[in-house]
């Protein structure tokens, strides 16, 4: 993740490298000029200083020819002593050529004619050293001459110089002016660039939050394709909205249970008609028929009367798997009571699942549907089955009847009916005691167990299973 500090940082960076870049040109571009100007000067400097010296020198020759004294020999030697440190010091220059050495060969000749005169002079011959005197004194001139050719082949040969390298300088200072505008324009772009990549993202997040802040968290995420302190950001933002959304689904969960809870525990209240006196009531006519000699119907009342106490509890108690299956027994000993020989009952139960934590009153709505939507309606032959077992860490419940059975479309409407249409159902249905539909079952059985399944498999004519795992 590049942050966007470190983009700044990078931006400032190239920007002040090219503009080093462009002075170090310049500079070396000035500094180039400068030297070859240095070197033109000195060059015609020294070739002038040669010029003046030679002539120098034949002078304090002649003084010394027409007064051969010491003090005129000493001048003599010292102008002589100068145009050799000149004649070396242009030896030396790094330009070659044969117009050089032609010129050093000249310098190199009026010494040796300098000298032979001076040879003369000492020995006193005239015609010797007014010979070579003469002959210095043309050879004076033609160094003159020389030097003014080199001179001027030197302001030539630099004038063409100069023009190119004021070309240089112009493109380097084309160069120059090209980075700079092209700094101005890179700045721009990236200033541009960098603020909408900036408040693009901010105003997607604006609105995003104006959504949640107004109820709406089933919009789409906000995307962002650099990764910064804003992609950061968003990432967060985005999972801080879905974790909202899953918060607020699951409050509304736990709200229309809850709800379900209260509405069931209401019409267990309205099923509720002064249950003391009822009870008195059943007992009084428990123990008549007892006195009687009644003992089934005892044992009818009996059943009926801890049915009734079961049902109307508290529907949060807690219970377990044994108690839901004593109570089914006290309903199937009344239905079978009722149907006779029309219906049986059947049970497989391992006794070491009946321990198992369940809510109250789930198996009884269950099998009062496989009564009241299965079997009644049949004349013979009716069954259900009660199975009880443990598979895989899980205890297994089979309810299974041989009813008329149902198809698809009604097994998804059972299961995912609303309670308020279920009991809209159940009203119409007779024999229904609870009033519980399967919405109901399977609601509460997700409150106790996240974990729990309950399936239902039917086809027509051949029955329904209803499975629950724990």
């Amino acid at each position: 993740m590049i942050k966007i500090r470190t983009k700044l940082l990078l931006y400032f960076a190239a920007v002040l490298l090219l503009i080093v870049v462009m002075f170090f040109v310049r500079e070396q571009s000035d500094q180039k000029v400068k030297e070859l100007y240095d070197e033109s000067s000195d060059h015609l400097l020294l070739l002038n200083e040669i010029t003046k010296i030679t002539s120098e020198t034949y002078q304090s020759l002649q003084i010394y020819v027409h007064e051969p004294i010491e003090e005129n020999l000493a001048l003599y030697q010292e102008d002589k002593q100068h145009l050799l440190e000149l004649q070396q010091e242009f030896s030396d220059w790094e330009k070659e050529g044969i117009p050089k050495k032609n010129f050093l060969h000249m310098i190199t000749s009026f010494l040796e004619l300098t000298d032979k005169t001076v040879e003369g002079v000492e020995t006193e011959d005239i015609q010797q050293y007014s010979k070579f005197l003469n002959e210095a004194g043309k050879t004076s001139g033609y160094i003159h001459e020389k030097t003014l050719d080199l001179i001027n082949n030197e302001l030539s040969n630099y004038q063409a110089l100069f023009t190119l390298e004021n070309a240089k300088i112009q493109n380097t200072k084309n160069m120059g002016t090209s980075i700079f505008v092209s700094i101005i324009i890179l700045s721009i772009l990236f200033a541009l660039w960098f603020s909408n990549g900036i408040t693009k993202t901010i105003g997607r997040l604006t609105r995003a939050a104006q959504e949640i802040a107004a109820g709406h968290y089933a919009g789409e995420d906000v995307i962002v394709s650099r990764k910064d302190e804003l992609w950061f950001l968003t990432k967060t933002f985005n999972e801080m909205k879905r974790n909202i959304m899953q918060s607020v689904q699951d409050i509304e969960e736990k709200a229309r249970l809850a709800q379900l809870l209260k509405e069931m525990e209401l019409k267990s209240l309205q099923n509720q008609i002064n249950p003391h006196f009822l009870f008195n009531t059943l007992n009084t006519i428990s123990k008549t028929s007892l006195i009687e000699g009644a003992d089934r119907t005892n044992d009818l009342i009996a059943s009926v009367s801890a049915l009734l106490r079961y049902n109307i509890g508290n529907l949060d108690r807690q219970t377990v798997l044994k108690d839901e299956v004593d109570i089914v027994k006290e309903y199937f000993f009344i239905q079978k009571t009722r149907f006779g020989g029309r219906v049986e009952f059947y049970q497989d139960i391992d006794p070491a699942c009946l321990s198992t934590p369940i809510p109250c009153l789930t198996l009884q709505p269950i099998i009062e549907n496989a009564f009241v939507h299965g079997i009644e309606s049949m004349a013979s032959g009716a069954k259900i089955e009660l199975n009880i077992y443990r598979e895989n860490q899980r205890v297994c419940i089979d309810v299974k009847d041989n009813g008329v059975g149902m198809d698809q479309q009604t097994i998804d409407k059972l299961l995912n009916a609303s309670d308020e249409e279920e009991v809209s159902v159940s009203k119409k249905s007779s024999g229904h005691s609870t009033g519980i539909g399967m919405s109901n079952v399977i609601n509460r059985l997700q409150i106790f167990d996240k974990e729990s399944k309950v399936s239902i498999s039917s086809e027509l004519g051949k029955g329904t299973t209803v499975s629950i795992r724990l």
